[in-house]
């Protein structure tokens, strides 16, 4: 399409150097991935800054550079009088605006749900996308389990564990409409809020799930943490909080620009989302839903207390969508159990074994709570340090699983560029009483699941906490690929091991 870089809306191009009209094929922030006639946008990173790789971009046929150094810039245009320079103040907030018209507004189009909170954003993401469909509204997910029509897995390389960038967030809007999608419901990091992925438009309905410290390594202090992930609130039509989470509730109440709708599980809170009287069962959860007076029994196939509450978030959306409650009760049998969140697995001789990739404290201790409610014999718990985050977290973790498992194995999910037994003995640190339970080690997620497997026997619940980003562990900078259920699979089905 043809871009005018002088008039593009909501740019705010501080000067153009060369011609002010390009016939753009693509817009991207990798060098590596430029073609012929494509922007690229000098975006400044962590670890990388993309002004460094301008002669590379254009080497691949790039006919524009939109970078906010002007020293760099001009030094360039002289030589490329054919390419368009484009100065702007921030080059992540100019690809979000770009971004947006290129993909012909495919944001405005679209029912966007937003998901933001410590813990629980992939499974409310999850539920949300699930309930939309069972109600007819064909919705899409962009998250950590990877990027999803109302029907399909799509394949996309994605270029964060969480958020997408902006440039692929309305890539991915567009592909969605194509196929026929309503919807789309998003997880919003409190990072990709800070680094404009989700700029330049609106959220229908942002739904709050809690705040408990984390990416401190990022943000270095909470203040900022909390500030980033308010921002989502700012940007949405609608929002949805939950009551119950002292952290940030308040906050949002006062910032939201738009209509709130709150959830609680204390009968007192009055909240217009109340759930109390939870039961298990064997095949998931019942509960009782209060909701403008009346009360509602539901039985629903999900496990762990603390999913109820995500669940009714994710209740809190399709009303905002203009759903009956009616419809939706009936609709509630019917969810689906999500990957890697309270996922029971069925093992032989009565073992379960559940992945839940729990990653902060919070999180971990909430499912331990919750799993020990389940008939067992022993309980054999894996715990990670996870390389690529914030070390000052990791002994946190063996703190928060001390005492409350018969097997603890402590391992490493995406050492990155670390040693990975610097980051195991990382986590061990967090022990005060280490003899409270038994303590197996390994440096790699592999071995660490084997060996909880290998401790297991009839009965028992193996419990495989923190996880995976993309079916992946990050390792020196590579995606491996990596699957809790195949190394399952194989050590129960697959192999010639007794069990």
């Amino acid at each position: 399409m043809d871009i005018q870089w002088t008039q593009l809306p909501q740019l705010n191009a501080l000067h153009v150097y060369g011609p002010t009209t390009q016939d753009t094929a693509g817009i991207v922030y990798d060098s590596r991935d430029v073609e012929n006639q494509f922007a690229f946008f000098c975006i400044i990173g962590e670890e990388t800054d993309g002004h460094f790789y301008i002669n590379e971009a254009i080497e691949n046929g790039a006919t524009t550079i939109v970078a906010s150094q002007k020293s760099i810039i001009e030094g360039f245009t002289s030589s490329y009088s054919h390419i368009s320079f484009v100065l702007v103040g921030d080059s992540r907030e100019a690809l979000a605006y770009t971004a947006i018209e290129f993909n012909h507004h495919a944001s405005d189009k679209l029912f966007k749900v937003g998901v933001t909170g410590t813990n629980g954003k992939t499974t409310v993401a999850s539920y949300v996308r699930n309930l939309f469909n069972l109600l007819r509204i064909p919705c899409g997910m962009l998250g950590t389990n990877g990027i999803f029509t109302s029907k399909e897995i799509l394949h996309i390389k994605k270029s964060t564990p969480t958020t997408p960038m902006s440039s692929d967030v309305q890539a991915i809007f567009s592909e969605l409409l194509k196929r026929g999608d309503k919807a789309a419901c998003m997880e919003v990091s409190s990072i990709a809020l800070d680094q404009y992925r989700v700029g330049g438009f609106e959220f229908d309905v942002a739904i709050h799930t809690n705040i408990s410290e984390e990416h401190m390594e990022y943000h270095k202090t909470f203040e900022h943490y909390k500030m980033c992930k308010l921002r989502l609130f700012t940007q949405a039509k609608a929002s949805i909080v939950n009551l119950d989470d002292l952290g940030m509730s308040e906050d949002i109440i006062r910032v939201s620009n738009g209509s709130i709708l709150t959830y609680s599980h204390n009968t007192d809170s009055y909240a217009d989302l109340i759930w109390t009287n939870i039961h298990h069962y064997t095949g998931g959860m019942s509960f009782d839903l209060i909701y403008q007076g009346i009360s509602h029994r539901i039985s629903t196939p999900i496990y762990g207390e603390y999913n109820v509450g995500n669940l009714v978030s994710a209740i809190g959306a399709a009303l905002l969508a203009e759903m009956a409650i009616d419809e939706i009760l009936l609709a509630l049998p019917k969810m689906e159990q999500v990957d890697g969140r309270f996922q029971v697995i069925h093992g032989p001789d009565n073992r379960k074994i559940i992945l839940d990739y729990a990653h902060t404290p919070v999180a971990l201790d909430a499912i331990l709570h919750a799993v020990k409610k389940l008939p067992h014999k022993k309980l054999i718990t894996l715990i990670t340090g996870i390389g690529i985050r914030d070390f000052s977290k990791m002994p946190k973790m063996a703190k928060t699983a001390e005492g409350k498992a018969d097997v603890l194995v402590v391992t490493v999910d995406h050492p990155g560029y670390n040693d990975p037994w610097k980051v195991v003995d990382a986590v061990l640190k967090g022990f005060t009483e280490p003899y409270l339970q038994q303590v197996l080690t390994a440096p790699s997620r592999h071995e660490g699941v084997i060996k909880a497997l290998e401790a297991s026997q009839p009965g028992d619940i193996v419990l495989l906490t923190s996880g995976c980003i993309n079916g992946s562990q990050i390792v020196q900078g590579e995606y491996i690929p990596h699957s809790d259920v195949d190394i399952i699979n194989d050590y129960f089905y697959n192999t010639k091991l007794s069990v």
